[in-house]
């Protein structure tokens, strides 16, 4: 009875690290540069299994390495939770608070009310245009955020997968899907 008991704690824990490692992985959000949408503490739940960099599409929320061009406070070594907002190909610019992808404008119903986006990303006049395999990200909370804005576009081989569910919320359980 006692070996039974033992296998099956051995096989929950493979089957959990296999999950873990392969199909999703739970993150907690350290900082407030994605508030409103993911606040300190939040916990989320990142899709890595069936996903592919080549099928992200902006607006969706990723979690990737540590760009190396990043010298901003804070660790170093903590995977980042960002949104897309220019994929590869595409140019971007600012005009004030208003970002323009592919020389739209960019409809960011996600943002706090007067969030004022600082530095801006390139003028209308010489936008930048995101090398391919690459993804600009920002976050929602931009006055309070370090992103492509400041280490430039992240590798879509960085990406560890994209978020799919908020599942903690406010210190408490809050169950939104993405």
């Amino acid at each position: 009875m006692l070996v039974e008991a033992a296998v099956i704690v051995l096989v929950a824990l493979l089957l959990v690290f296999l999950v873990r490692a392969f199909a999703f992985e739970g993150f907690s959000i350290p900082s407030g540069s994605m508030e409103p949408t993911l606040g300190i503490n939040d916990r989320i739940e990142v899709q890595k299994a069936f996903f592919s960099w080549h099928d992200i599409r902006e607006g969706e929320i990723v979690v990737f390495s540590h760009p190396p061009l990043d010298h901003c406070p804070g660790p170093s070594d903590d995977d980042l939770v960002k949104r897309v907002i220019a994929l590869p190909g595409q140019t971007i610019y600012s005009s004030g608070n208003s970002i323009y992808v592919n020389g739209r404008l960019l409809v960011e119903p996600y943002l706090p009310p007067k969030d004022p986006l600082w530095p801006p990303i390139a003028s209308s006049q010489d936008p930048y245009r995101v090398p391919a395999g690459e993804f600009y990200v920002l976050g929602d909370n931009r006055s309070d955020s370090c992103d492509s804005r400041y280490w430039g576009p992240v590798k879509g081989s960085t990406i560890i997968g994209k978020v799919i569910l908020l599942w903690w919320h406010d210190g408490r359980p809050d169950f939104h899907w993405f």
